[in-house]
């Protein structure tokens, strides 16, 4: 059952809504009290906090908390607000066993004057506090992940990619933990402010989930390119994937279970759009640029083609689907400006995966790659000069592009990541992209995984990371930049979160 994002239940100590949060607290003797302000407009989180310290046998801080089992991934930006008093004052994520001051615990900190980082520790109650030091000096970007007695901190500074630590065998914490963010001032008489963004809660998928047959929750994000803010706006227990950003920036089109939804921004309530007998959609459909029509994937009807992917097209408000591929598989993935073309992945009977063009009126297929391994993701640039893929032919996945006859064909990107569908900016300028770890095989962009949005200048240069998140399949597979090039439109993924009494 859909339903739009919500704050949770809250208990009755809490005064106001915590978002993912059930309440906070002041742990340990502090003398000044501290708060937590939460903004559900901006999604943001203001916690100040007093305190001796977080170390050695015993801690003083305030917490805003949830309860947690089971592995999860936390992420947030963070921030100190104004130049502080301590060079110790720390702030970041924590995962304890209570919220006596002597509780086992887990916590990525960083202190905010000279921007010392570490994974902090205390195995049992009472015990004295280690540590294991970043390399990385005053990150913003703060993740702390539980995969069963191991505890990764991973920061960066925003817009680069995560540098990680570890420690294992942690066992003193339990299965049933607060889980929250924390500020302590390192100074009694002294309280200090700290603002959090982009918080998220993610309980990953457990090693038993069949892809493809089962499925995490999905939550439809925007993403502000320039300022790397994130905004939450509507979740599901199941799985919807591939957002569409209409033309006019009034909606959003995605695909779920087999189906086309239009999600519009004002109303923020999906609307099934009817697809005629079109059936089994998948996450390749793409809006024609002057938005009339959509271009959509799915099952073939024919017998003869075993269900694989079929191309149709249909007006964007529905209607009766013309099909335009006669040969299966055929996976969509770009239109031309001028409206004349469709670009999409195919396999004619060879094995290897390449990019063919065919008129949007049907026609003859023109193939348009043929270098071994796999060609996805096709896309052409707003003026129509270029077509931008991704490839595997150099040993990893990355991006690429072409003229739109097939020539002149060239590397884009050449780092560890394995890349995935290239998406132009209205305005030309810019082309965002998926990014996997190296571990992950070049041919494949699975579900549930960590994974970067990044982004490019057209003319080139190094790429930055404007999302660190969890999803991979079904997370940004089409176009979904806003007509204004100002934002992106995603899909994230997390397990059900423990309900908050």
């Amino acid at each position: 059952m859909s339903s739009p994002l919500s704050q949770p239940t809250l208990s009755p100590s809490v005064v106001q809504p915590l978002g993912l949060f059930e309440d906070h607290a002041d742990v340990g003797p502090v003398r000044l009290p501290g708060s937590c302000t939460y903004d559900a407009a901006r999604q943001e989180y203001r916690i100040t906090g007093a305190g001796t310290n977080m170390w050695l046998a015993y801690d003083e801080f305030h917490l805003t908390y949830r309860r947690m089992t089971g592995d999860f991934i936390l992420s947030a930006r963070c921030r100190f607000l104004g130049d502080g008093v301590d060079l110790h004052r720390k702030l970041g994520w924590i995962v304890r066993a209570a919220l006596t001051p002597d509780a086992a615990y887990v916590s990525a900190a960083v202190h905010g004057g000279d921007g010392l980082t570490s994974l902090q520790f205390r195995r049992t109650p009472g015990a004295l506090t280690d540590e294991v030091r970043s390399p990385l000096v005053g990150p913003d970007m703060i993740q702390l992940e539980r995969k069963g007695e191991t505890y990764t901190m991973s920061v960066a500074h925003f817009g680069q990619e995560f540098s990680s630590v570890s420690v294992a065998d942690i066992a003193g914490l339990g299965d049933t933990v607060y889980v929250g963010l924390f500020v302590t001032s390192h100074n009694a008489d002294v309280v200090e402010e700290a603002v959090f963004t982009n918080v998220r809660v993610t309980v990953p998928s457990p090693e038993t989930l069949v892809p493809y047959r089962e499925y995490l929750g999905s939550c439809l994000e925007m993403l502000d390119v320039e300022s790397g803010q994130r905004e939450a706006i509507y979740t599901e227990t199941g799985c919807f994937e591939a957002p569409n950003w209409t033309p006019d920036g009034a909606a959003l089109i995605y695909n779920r279970a087999g189906g086309l939804y239009r999600f519009p921004l004002d109303t923020r309530t999906p609307e099934r759009i009817d697809t005629g007998d079109a059936e089994g959609l998948n996450n390749d459909h793409v809006l024609s640029f002057d938005g009339t029509q959509i271009g959509i994937s799915y099952r073939s009807p024919d017998p003869g083609q075993g269900g694989k992917s079929i191309i149709s097209v249909l007006p964007v408000g529905g209607g009766t689907p013309r099909r335009v591929t006669p040969l299966a598989p055929s996976y969509l993935h770009g239109w031309s400006p001028d409206g004349e073309t469709l670009l999409y992945t195919a396999e004619r009977g060879d094995g290897n995966y390449d990019i063919y063009s065919i008129p949007t009126q049907g026609g003859t297929e023109t193939r348009l790659t043929t270098a071994p391994g796999l060609d996805d993701g096709s896309e052409y640039t707003p003026d129509g000069n270029f077509i931008y893929f991704n490839s595997e032919r150099s040993g990893r996945m990355q991006i690429w592009r072409m003229r739109p006859d097939g020539s002149a064909q060239e590397q884009v990107t050449d780092d560890k990541f394995n890349n995935w569908f290239p998406h132009v900016s209205p305005d030309g300028k810019q082309i965002a992209f998926l990014s996997y770890n190296g571990d992950i095989p070049s041919n494949q962009h699975p579900y549930y995984k960590p994974v970067y949005l990044r982004l490019i200048n057209i003319e080139g240069g190094t790429p930055k990371v404007i999302a660190y998140t969890y999803g991979g399949q079904g997370t940004i597979n089409v176009p979904s930049w806003s007509p204004d090039s100002k934002k992106l439109a995603f899909v994230s993924n997390s397990g059900p979160l423990p309900e908050i009494v």
